[in-house]
């Protein structure tokens, strides 16, 4: 809220100064900054918040006897599908000595059979169980969430209107409804269950375990302490490396932001190198703690798998004891080992439960304490008295406010006003004045301080809040329309309103006219926000709306101020029509819509200064009422010469970047400034324009769509890599070796249990060597696992540095339009540069390793299979297939599967979007059951899906457990089978069946992490795009001449030109103007002429469409650029430091090599020295994120000291003063008159005071100079530009 509020507070300031000179300039300047401290405010807000957590147990409130019976089902059968695992695991050991006992043939198939059918009972038991789980926690988490979603919602919408002034922005509903509502629902649905499974397969194993062999078990339990520390260390390690990648990276990201969002002053002081440099520095350091992180992992994976083939020697060597001595059977220990491996495993995979569970607390505290928050002024309440009818006398008595956002700021001290049932009262005065609060306060949007406001005499609050607002019309600047059909939105004024009444009041509104001839009539949609219609069609379907409810008071809140001529005499004449006989208020900048009041009231600060009749009011010129009509004529006149362009936005027809304009304009809307914050007073009453709005290089207008960049073949990237062959090389033989661990693990099992029926000597023997094959086993894993992280995350990080070091040099030299393009923006460039250059990272290396490895596995398991029992080996290949199938199901259940919810419910949140943010229009049309019907009808769809979801989820899991248990069944009675006619022996049976089970196991649940190839696919193809793309106006391009000597004679000859964003907006049309060396010339003339852009064109950060520019006579485009560039010194209004000390910002004007004395001779120059040694660091003072621990005038001199070091023939001042107070602009005044000597300067300047003294002033206007001479010359020239800016320029500083 804070940047929220410097946002509000900086429009408002910008309108109390709006007729004083320049302060304001800086109000918009700075509203862009305050987004960043307003971050980081958020950032901690939310870390207090995220401790807030509400028990487990409270997220189950909203359940109903349904959800009741859902989730005792669905508990009931988790704890059976938990239970499963342990059973099988006797079920195994019974095989085992099925085969291992009866060496008589005969017996085998029968005993085996036996078991086997117990398999298939266990699977259909287990299919069955797990997909009631999935099902019913599933449905239950869909249910309760949705009721959860749409409580939500319920409560935001009664809330008061000050609610979401202070505490929420619709993105915030929007984000809770469909983020935290998805981590509530993934807490209290699967999540829950697998817990649940998770707990049940932890106790089954131990108790199976110990009931089968107590001491065995206590044996195995000791090896799991060093694995749970193992793998905690690998993980805080991990994490630590990688935060500390993260951390060397975002130094990078900050270099790239910085160079990217100041590219002209980059570009302007040849700084691309040393940016390149200081970018590849930082990479360096990425690069090396990435690469220790893989090896760290690697390491300790390796550990982890070591100690557990060490386990498993040790439980068989342990277990043969146990033979020998205490009488066990081999499928007894086999049992045990198993089982206590699925218990202590189950333990493990929890841990994404717990955190699911965690989140799912931390979000349902922020809603559920939203959902039971009792708003002031309740729209649901059904309190508060109802009359017959309405009379409509409205009056506000000795009225004390302000917002509930700036309590201190008063907007109303004793404010009185009455008016008189059935009149037309106008309410007129400068922004921020306070007119549209008193529309506020008649809604009752917020209720005052103190005072009272009475409609017939009774107080407001008396009345019940939905039967008054529906007595109370309201039609607003920016009509709010919902993104639904026409006749849906009309028919929002009155519940149940027949076909019949609608087109009568779209008849009366003027809309049924441009109705009728829309190709759907009143069922045409209009969009998002209204924006299929035209201002004037979206103003009268509002008045529709309003004219619907048949209100006995109308408020009309500069109902016709966006509106072109046109639209407005037609959407006033439908006005005139509705007025009649009814309590109308109105509020209006443009004089004339209001002439017709029975009362004008002029309201200046919160206090009526006059009121009265128009024509009682235009008596005394020196009225209030008589300023404001002055005012506003002098501005028409000047609209009238803006190339006729819509007078509201005049100010911002040239360069102006538009999207700040109508960032400020839509901000000041939403804003809590009800006060009619509606475009800065300047803009609407025309103080000249030039005074205070600023230049600001163009913005691109609408984010063009992204247009998807040609696939990229592989063999481009393998390219890149070419140099990391060798690590790529012996990567792939770590991974081949690393691959055939599981094979040999299935040998080593095999061979083991057929060791366990042997007699008790050989049964020691055996058990010692088999063991240590494990242990030898375990020390391959340990050895081949870092290696292979390492070689493959070296090639993979090499790459990554490589790319990003590719792309940033091509970026930095791109010309500066390329910029000015919405998607090249710092960020998303930014973006761009480390989140798709990992992604190829990914391709390269860890998807590789992954395939490598997989191959490895599945080829020495199928070899060993084959050459122990080619029959048995095919029986198994056969069904191999389904087990594939239920290890990517298994993986897929740990991860979720609610992940698609968020999109799902896209639709419903758009509706929650539009009613939250237009709240006022859904409280003054008591419209909030409609929303919440509408609402619950987009829900339908989605929570249907995710019922079937839920359905399908259940019965792939159910068939997957039962496919695993079935497939045991089939392949174990296929061996007895073998057995029996004895083309198999035992050991050949298990040695088939575990490798070739263990093979599957790893591929399928290695490949569950194989990266998103499709994402890294288009990553690389948007790289390319960045790497193909030639710059139009290079200056890392070393052709071009040089001069020898400089004069500094500059011309425009014939110079027209378009910015390539705005290519319908013609800037310059034929500009010739001739600067002769050593001399000063000003250019003024009104915002958006192209006054900078002239220097923008000077600089050559853009070519002229049309016609040369030439320095010494020679054409600039032929001159070596970036020689060129250092000619010239930029002084802007806004100069950009960079975050480093004052010493390196001074030095950077040579491109960071200028010796002590140049830098303390530059700054004496400047002004600056005295202020500098003054600091307590001196030069060494680092002057923060875009200079910000500088005051202004301090920054400015650095910048011209920057500018000094340079010693540049040409100097270029930006409205170098502009933005300072009076005590620092007469110091940097002083600077530039010093550095100005000898030097051929263009200066850009609003303010007189600077260039009174210039050799000659050029006035620009439409895209040519108008008028040149001296200051003397030109202000007399009778009804001259330059002498009515002049004059202008005067009456707004008096």
């Amino acid at each position: 809220m804070a940047g929220e509020n410097g946002w509000r507070g900086g429009i408002n300031t910008e309108q109390a100064t709006a007729s004083t000179s320049h302060s304001s300039v800086m109000e918009i300047e700075k509203v862009p900054n305050n987004t960043d401290s307003k971050q980081e405010t958020d950032t901690n807000k939310e870390k207090e918040e995220s401790t807030r957590t509400v028990p487990f147990y409270k997220l189950f409130s909203f359940a109903d006897s349904w959800d009741y019976l859902f989730m005792f089902v669905g508990t009931v059968a988790a704890a059976a599908n938990g239970v499963s695992t342990p059973l099988m695991t006797i079920l195994f050991g019974d095989i085992i000595n099925s085969f291992g006992k009866d060496s008589n043939s005969k017996d085998i198939v029968h005993e085996v059979s036996k078991v086997s059918l117990k398999f298939v009972y266990l699977a259909i038991g287990t299919g069955v169980a797990s997909f009631l789980q999935v099902t019913c926690w599933m449905l239950t988490g869909e249910r309760q969430a949705a009721r959860i979603r749409s409580l939500y919602l319920k409560t935001i919408l009664r809330q008061d209107v000050g609610f979401f002034d202070k505490f929420t922005n619709a993105g915030e509903v929007v984000g809770r409804m469909s983020g935290d509502a998805v981590f509530i629902q993934e807490a209290m649905g699967e999540k829950a269950g697998k817990f649940i499974q998770l707990m049940a397969t932890f106790l089954g194993g131990f108790i199976v375990a110990f009931s089968k062999g107590w001491l065995l078990t206590l044996v195995m339990l000791s090896c799991f302490p060093p694995l749970v520390i193992i793998g905690a260390f690998t993980t805080m390690f991990i994490t630590k490396m990688a935060s500390r990648g993260q951390a060397a990276y975002s130094v990078a990201a900050v270099v790239a932001e910085q160079t990217i969002g100041s590219i002209r002053t980059v570009a302007s002081f040849t700084g691309e190198k040393q940016a390149i440099a200081k970018y590849n520095q930082s990479l360096s350091k990425a690069y090396t703690s990435g690469v220790q992180e893989a090896v760290l992992s690697g390491l300790g994976f390796g550990l982890f798998m070591f100690v557990l083939f060490a386990s498993y020697a040790l439980a068989i060597w342990f277990g043969s004891k146990m033979i020998i001595d205490k009488g066990y059977t081999g499928g007894a220990v086999m049992n045990i080992i198993f089982s206590a491996v699925a218990g202590s495993m189950s333990l493990g995979q929890a841990s994404p439960c717990l955190s699911a569970f965690g989140s799912g607390q931390a979000a349902a505290f922020k809603m559920f304490e939203t959902i039971e928050r009792k708003p002031e002024i309740d729209a649901y309440s059904s309190d508060g008295q109802k009359l017959d009818d309405v009379q409509g006398d409205v009056e506000l008595r000795d009225v004390y406010f302000s917002y509930p956002t700036r309590p201190d700021e008063q907007v109303f001290k004793g404010f009185s006003l009455s008016i008189p049932s059935g009149t037309t009262a106008a309410l007129v005065g400068e922004s921020g004045s306070g007119k549209s609060t008193v529309i506020s306060l008649i809604e009752r949007f917020y209720d005052p301080q103190a005072g009272e406001v009475l409609i017939d005499g009774i107080n407001l609050k008396e009345f019940q809040l939905r039967w008054i607002r529906g007595k109370i019309g309201l039609v607003s600047q920016e009509p709010v329309l919902f993104t639904s059909s026409i006749r849906d939105n009309i028919a929002y004024g009155k519940d149940g309103a027949t076909i019949e009444e609608i087109r009568a009041a779209a008849e009366l509104a003027n809309a049924s006219k441009f109705i009728d001839k829309l190709p759907q009539g009143l069922d045409t949609l209009v969009g998002e926000h209204g924006t299929q219609l035209s201002g004037g069609q979206k103003q009268r379907v509002a008045i529709a709306r309003a004219i619907l409810k048949d209100p006995r008071i109308l408020l009309l809140d500069e109902a016709t101020s966006a509106l072109d001529a046109e639209s407005e005499r037609v959407v006033q004449e439908a006005l005139d029509r509705v007025m009649i006989n009814r309590t109308t208020i109105i509020v209006a900048h443009r004089l004339s819509t209001v002439r017709n009041a029975d009362m004008i009231a002029v309201i200046h600060r919160g206090k009526i200064v006059e009121k009265g009749a128009h024509s009682e009011l235009i008596k005394d010129p020196d009225g209030a009422y008589s300023q404001l009509i002055r005012l506003q004529e002098i501005s028409s006149e000047q609209n009238a010469s803006h190339d006729q362009e819509k007078p509201e936005i005049s100010v911002d027809s040239g360069r102006h970047s538009s999207k700040r304009m109508s960032l400020l304009r839509s901000i000041s809307r939403s804003s809590s400034i009800g006060q009619s914050s509606r475009h800065s007073f300047s803009m609407s009453f025309g103080v000249p324009p030039e005074i205070n709005i600023i230049e600001t290089a163009p913005d691109g207008q609408d984010p063009a769509p992204l247009e998807h960049p040609p696939k990229v073949p592989l063999r481009r990237l393998a390219y890149l890599n070419k140099p990391e062959i060798p690590f790529l090389l012996l990567g792939t033989i770590a991974a081949v070796v690393n691959g055939a661990v599981f094979p040999v693990f299935g040998i080593l099992i095999s061979s083991m249990i057929k060791s366990f029926f042997k007699p008790p000597h050989e049964l020691r023997k055996d058990a010692r060597f088999w063991a240590l094959m494990f242990v030898v086993l375990g020390l391959v894993s340990f050895s081949s696992l870092p290696i292979r992280s390492y070689l493959f995350s070296t090639a993979g990080f090499k790459l990554i540095k490589r790319i990003r070091a590719m792309c940033f040099k091509k970026v930095v030299y791109m010309e500066v339009s390329w910029f000015d393009e919405a998607d090249h923006s710092s960020g998303s460039i930014g973006a761009r540069l480390s989140a798709d250059a990992a992604m190829v990272r990914s391709l390269v290396g860890d998807a590789l390793s992954l395939l490598v490895q997989n191959s490895a596995t599945m080829i020495a398991g199928l070899v060993i299979a084959f050459v122990a029992n080619w029959k048995m080996s095919f029986i198994i290949l056969v069904l191999l297939p389904l087990f594939g199938v239920n290890g990517y199901v298994q993986v897929k259940f740990l991860k979720g599967f609610t992940a698609d919810a968020k999109k799902k419910y896209e639709e419903a949140s758009q509706v929650a979007n539009d009613a939250v943010g237009s709240i006022r229009t859904v409280a003054s049309f008591c419209a909030e059951e409609k929303v919440m019907q509408l609402y619950q009808q987009k829900c339908e769809g989605p929570m249907n899906a995710g019922i079937r979801e839920g359905l399908v989820g259940g019965i792939g899991y159910g068939v997957s457990f039962f496919l695993l248990f079935a497939v045991y069944a089939t392949a174990f009675y296929a061996g007895a089978r073998l057995v029996e006619v004895g083309q198999a022996t035992f050991a050949e049976v298990f040695r088939v069946f575990f490798v070739l089970t263990l093979a599957t196991v790893g591929v399928s649940q290695s490949s569950s992490l194989a990266p998103d190839t499709g994402k890294a696919k288009n990553a690389a193809a948007s790289i390319f795009a960045i790497l193909d793309r030639e710059s139009k106006i290079d200056s890392s391009d070393e052709s071009g001449t040089t001069l020898e000597n400089v004069k500094g004679e500059i011309e425009f000859r014939h110079v027209s030109f378009r910015y390539p964003t705005r290519p319908d907006t013609q800037i310059f049309r034929d500009l010739c103007l001739a600067i002769h060396s050593g001399k000063t010339v000003a250019l003024v003339g009104e915002s958006g002429s192209g006054k900078s852009t002239a220097i923008s064109l000077l600089q050559r950060f853009y070519d002229p469409d049309s016609g040369h520019i030439t320095l010494d006579g020679v054409e600039i485009q032929k001159l070596l650029l970036k020689w060129f560039r250092q000619q010239m010194g930029l002084v802007s209004q806004e100069p950009v430091l960079f975050n480093e000390t004052i010493r390196a910002n001074i030095a950077y004007g040579k491109e960071g090599n200028a010796t002590e004395a140049e830098i303390s001779a530059a700054a004496e120059l400047a002004n600056a020295h005295k202020f500098i040694s003054g600091l307590q660091q001196g030069y060494d003072t680092t002057v923060g994120e875009r200079g910000i621990q500088l005051s202004g005038g301090q920054k400015q001199r650095v910048a011209i000291a920057r500018a000094i070091v340079k010693d540049p023939k040409i100097l270029l001042l930006d409205e170098a003063t502009s933005a300072l107070d009076a005590e620092s602009e007469r110091v940097v005044q002083d600077a530039l008159d010093r550095v100005m000597v000898n030097r051929t300067t263009l200066v850009v300047a609003h303010r007189l005071s600077t260039i009174k003294g210039a050799d000659l002033i050029a006035v620009v206007k439409n895209g040519a100079i108008a008028e040149k001479g001296k200051h003397e010359t030109l202000i007399n020239i009778k009804d001259g530009i330059y002498a009515s800016l002049v004059a202008l320029h005067m009456s707004a500083s008096s």
